[in-house]
């Protein structure tokens, strides 16, 4: 992996606890080593995060083109399930500021995981998990509205707050929504910068990543709402905020990671 071995791999031994006792507090921490590493050669992490925003611009743009902007809600959802997978240049980027190496773009974009094609592995079970969320989203409507056509973006928000069945339907979907958005979090916190930095399976590391973050609920619960809120916050803004907030929430996953780990 270039100029530090990271690649051993850490096999907890039998009843040694993965509580690491940090307060939901350090989670601010990790943000600000995220915005630390995001300073150092920051064209390197904006020109990432300006490709994240250009690509999710042509697929929000293709979706509306297509006529299937009945999908647009859950493909953005299902972005925050791969985001992971897609910030595996930036989780890079802060092991080589840790480790003293030379950051530049090139190792940014053509990584060489610890853990080789493991990575891609994950990334299929994440896309896989992210059409499925889709799926479930579209028989959710197809449930409590039967046939009736999606009515556009215009006319949706009266669709579901002036309706009970929406209302119906949005309670219903917070909660599905929920159960898929926590599952996916859990699994793939920990598990993508694991098989960047250490030699494992793509199964040994969403286990880890699970019981990672459910012995260490306090601290992540308040990671994920901030992941969530920035999140919402580059959305916002028209997707341009991403081309900041992605970079800089990719960076504090890693040291969320080193912390957690």
């Amino acid at each position: 992996m270039g100029d530090v071995d990271l690649a051993e791999m850490h096999a907890p031994t039998l009843g040694e606890s993965r509580n690491r006792g940090l307060p939901p507090a350090a989670s601010l921490d990790w943000l600000r080593a995220g915005w630390r590493d995001l300073a150092v050669h920051p064209g390197a992490s904006l020109a990432y995060g300006l490709v994240v925003f250009a690509v999710s611009l042509g697929v929000i743009s293709g979706l509306i083109f297509l006529g299937l902007d009945y999908i647009l809600f859950p493909a953005i959802a299902a972005f925050m399930v791969v985001g992971p997978l897609v910030a595996v240049g930036l989780y890079e980027k802060s092991r080589l500021i840790e480790a003293g190496g030379k950051v530049t773009l090139g190792r940014m974009v053509f990584v060489r995981p610890a853990s080789g094609a493991q990575v891609l592995f994950t990334g299929v079970i994440l896309c896989g998990l992210a059409l499925l969320w889709m799926r479930a989203a579209v028989i959710l409507y197809a449930l409590f509205f039967g046939l009736l056509p999606f009515p556009g973006l215009d006319h949706i928000a009266e669709m579901l707050f002036t309706t009970g069945i929406g209302w119906a339907m949005l309670v219903t979907g917070t909660i599905v929504g929920g159960l898929f958005a926590a599952f996916s979090f859990a699994i793939s916190a920990f598990a993508v910068p694991m098989l960047l930095a250490e030699r494992t399976d793509a199964f040994t590391a969403m286990g880890t990543s699970i019981s990672l973050v459910w012995n260490n609920l306090p601290v992540m619960i308040a990671w994920g709402s901030i992941v969530l809120v920035l999140t919402v916050l580059g959305l916002v803004t028209g997707i341009a905020g991403l081309i900041v907030v992605f970079p800089l929430l990719g960076h504090a996953s890693w040291h969320a990671y080193k912390a957690i780990r």
